[in-house]
């Protein structure tokens, strides 16, 4: 602006929409840890529906920033009227929707304004993130598949470029380890014919060993007496028997209980007048803070430097903002909801500058971070820390609205009583990947694993770009059905689950979709 003196903003839409219809019904995706992205339908009255979140950091844990519109009647898979969108923002946000007296409907999309009026100085820019919407006459299916090929050419870093496919440590070790016993299941690795292996929470701090999730964020140089020979040692033993190696880390986050916390207590963000909250043990970083970022940054190219030959990175963020108060900002605490997000894109332009097509994953203790405003920086995310085969079908069909498949890591673990290959052939849906211990298998399994990894490698291609036709929903039969097909159409692959074991209705006909006939 071209004011003489600052500007106070105290809303800050990033589009207004106005519809004209009947009825309007609308899809909303919310949750909690475990049980992200459930999705409710429901008829908009006159007044006023708001979805938001305030939770600043894992922004939507609970309240996801994407909403389906159905114009005239509810929303059908491939049939009607329908508005899909989505806000490009990793942090507050905030959906109105408000049908008036004439029947009109107005939605208003974008940051929240609460707790965050901005005070702008003269000739200073303020930019609301994208809103990013498709409407479609042909269902939610065709707003979907709209979706998906925009992501893969500009939502998602490197959409077109071939995932990894992992086995995870978490499942088989927790934290407790040592150089043996990770090297050990690098030969897991190898006998499944995965690409990575990916080495979990646990490996750093040594004042405060990180032995459990109450110490030594903040601390990261490798656990002398878990990794006496460092990470440099384990890329390497990973190199040997043809696997590639990656990393965990959370670099946001400190532990009161660390030596990081112990040296810059300023750098942590908590209400000065209040006793410290924690969640999981752990408190936010300061990021507004230049130095912090420089230390953020620091951190991973640390890392990464002096490891060369790291291939991957699991990103985490385990924790909401609460009690919330910047050093940094001082007398401007209400910038701090939006600055925080602002200069963690900062640091991940960094990272990115320097390490620009390295994969990495997007994880916040699960669902919190699904939006495209942090996935330009990342090849995939983390959908959800529930990876029963059963509850995933769920999970990841509603996240299947927006996301291609390839940006949806999908795990095969031994939570859920279903089978070795239900459970595959639901991660197979997505980015597969394992976190389980190999050596636990039969010989059968470990062959059946071995054998899918191997189909997988055949059939992603039609699986990460093709077309998906969701041709039964899991909400509406005691079955599930989904359909990719190649974009020249001339193939495709069915998974179809019987969601009910009481029910006998799995082996109802389907009409498959998008093939030349």
């Amino acid at each position: 602006h071209s004011e003489k003196k600052p500007v106070r903003l105290t809303a800050y839409a990033s589009s207004m929409l106005h519809f004209k219809a009947n009825k309007y019904w609308l899809t909303q995706f919310h949750g909690n840890w475990a049980k992200e992205v459930d999705m409710q339908e429901q008829y908009l009255t006159t007044g006023m529906k708001i979805l938001d979140s305030k939770l600043g950091v894992r922004a939507n844990m609970l309240q996801s920033p994407m909403f389906l519109l159905a114009l005239d009647q509810p929303a059908e898979e491939e049939n009607g009227e329908v508005l899909a969108g989505t806000l490009a923002w990793t942090g507050n946000f905030k959906f109105g929707f408000e049908v008036d007296e004439h029947n009109n409907l107005h939605i208003n999309a974008g940051i929240n304004p609460y707790a965050s009026d901005y005070t702008l100085k003269p000739g200073e820019v303020f930019t609301t993130p994208a809103f990013i919407f498709t409407l479609s006459a042909k269902g939610k299916g065709q707003a979907s598949r709209n979706f998906h090929h925009w992501a893969l050419d500009y939502g998602i870093l490197d959409g077109h470029t071939p995932r990894l496919t992992l086995l995870n440590n978490w499942e088989a070790t927790g934290m407790d380890f040592n150089e043996q016993r990770l090297t050990s299941l690098f030969g897991g690795a190898k006998k499944l014919g995965v690409d990575l292996f990916l080495l979990d929470d646990g490996w750093f701090a040594n004042k405060f060993p990180r032995n459990a999730d109450n110490a030594g964020l903040g601390d990261w140089e490798p656990n002398t007496s878990k990794l006496p020979h460092g990470l440099g040692y384990l890329v390497k033993e990973a190199q040997k028997q043809d696997i590639k190696f990656g990393i965990w880390l959370e670099p946001e986050m400190v532990n009161p209980k660390s030596e990081l916390y112990t040296k810059h207590p300023d750098w942590v963000l908590r209400l000065p007048n209040r006793p410290e909250n924690y969640y999981r043990h752990q408190m936010v970083l300061d990021l507004t803070n230049p130095a912090v970022q420089d230390f953020v940054y620091g951190v991973v190219d640390k890392t990464l430097s002096e490891n060369p030959g790291i291939a991957y990175i699991k990103w985490d963020c385990n924790r909401m903002l609460t009690n919330t108060y910047s050093p940094y900002l001082k007398e401007q605490q209400s910038h701090l909801f939006i600055d925080y997000v602002r200069s963690l894109y900062k640091v991940l332009d960094r990272v990115r500058a320097k390490y620009p097509h390295l994969p990495i994953m997007l994880c916040s203790g699960g669902g919190g971070r699904t939006d495209y405003g942090a996935l330009k920086y990342f090849t995939e995310f983390w959908p959800s820390d529930n990876t029963d085969g059963l509850e995933r079908i769920y999970i990841q069909y509603g996240y299947s609205h927006f996301f291609p498949a390839n940006s949806i890591s999908a795990h095969v673990t031994n939570w859920g009583g279903q089978s070795l290959k239900f459970r595959t052939d639901v991660a197979m849906m997505d980015k597969l990947g394992y976190d389980i211990k190999v050596d636990d298998f039969t010989e059968k399994e470990l062959q059946f694993s071995h054998d899918a990894v191997a189909t997988y490698s055949r059939i992603r291609d039609i699986v990460w770009y093709g077309n998906l036709y969701r041709l039964v929903s899991p909400y509406k039969e005691n079955r599930a059905v989904f359909q990719y097909t190649s974009n020249d159409q001339r193939q495709t692959i069915l998974f179809n689950y019987l969601m009910n074991i009481g029910k006998n209705d799995a082996f109802a006909p389907v009409k498959l979709r998008g093939l030349d006939p």
